[in-house]
């Protein structure tokens, strides 16, 4: 029966363990080779204030219900006011803004970096996976799955009378690649530049250009807008005064 399958110790041996520390010290090596590409630039006074605000604002609305409502209604107005707020951006400064991001050539030539450093080892690595270890049954999962997860374990290995615990060597390696973030944030410290999904997501999503200041700003400032404020210090007092007559009675 093919749920029955026994792996041989040799493929943990020489499939399993090689893959997985190949993929971390192929992470370490590409987070120094990174911060030696790595252009230092001056920090832009204007950025950093433009960052603060939108952090500030991200607290308030996480904390708007410790608030009253009248102190939030300040609060929000001193942030989203269309004269003097902290998060206005008139639409002419933000396509100034967006317009110099793109014409900036050391930003282009970082994201250029960055982009490489992701893309060159991991692709290499996948035919080096692809070329040694192309349809090994690498691992057993000690529980059962659904057959829903065999197309993300199974990669590479057309037998769908295969247990969905078993993970081919294939899967393996994109397991590790985006799995390891943790471990590289415990071993390399939390800004470290080897976590592969948010460079992806960075890459798709936001052109790889890190931090734009107008969108984040303009983001922030709806969000307060539609935010329905509603103050938690009632619910609490009533929470309190039901607490104490179920203790009254109880007495």
């Amino acid at each position: 029966m093919a749920d029955d399958l026994v792996l041989d110790t040799a493929i943990r041996n020489w499939v399993l363990v090689p893959l997985s520390v190949v993929m971390v010290l192929i992470g370490i090596l590409r987070y120094f080779v990174s911060k030696l590409t790595r252009s230092s630039q001056n920090p832009d006074a204007k950025a950093i204030k433009e960052g603060q605000a939108v952090i500030r604002a991200r607290n308030l609305r996480s904390g708007s219900h410790l608030i009253p409502s009248k102190s939030f209604r300040s609060r929000r107005i001193y942030f989203t006011n269309e004269e003097n707020g902290l998060l206005y951006v008139p639409k002419e400064d933000a396509q100034k803004a967006q317009a110099q991001m793109f014409q900036d050539p050391n930003m282009a030539m970082d994201m250029m970096k960055k982009n490489l450093s992701m893309i060159i080892p991991q692709t290499l690595t996948f035919a080096w996976v692809n070329f040694f270890f192309s349809g090994f049954v690498a691992a057993k999962i000690p529980f059962p799955l659904t057959p829903r997860f065999r197309a993300m374990l199974q990669n590479g290995i057309d037998l769908s009378t295969v247990d969905v615990s078993y993970v081919s060597s294939r899967s393996w390696y994109f397991l590790n690649l985006f799995g390891l973030r943790g471990f590289f944030s415990l071993i390399l410290g939390e800004e470290n530049a080897t976590d592969d999904a948010q460079k992806m997501m960075q890459m798709s999503g936001g052109g790889g250009f890190g931090f734009n200041a107008s969108q984040s700003l303009g983001v922030e400032k709806d969000s307060l807008d539609i935010l329905q404020h509603e103050w938690a210090l009632p619910k609490m007092e009533h929470r309190a005064k039901d607490v104490l007559k179920n203790l009254a009675k109880k007495l």
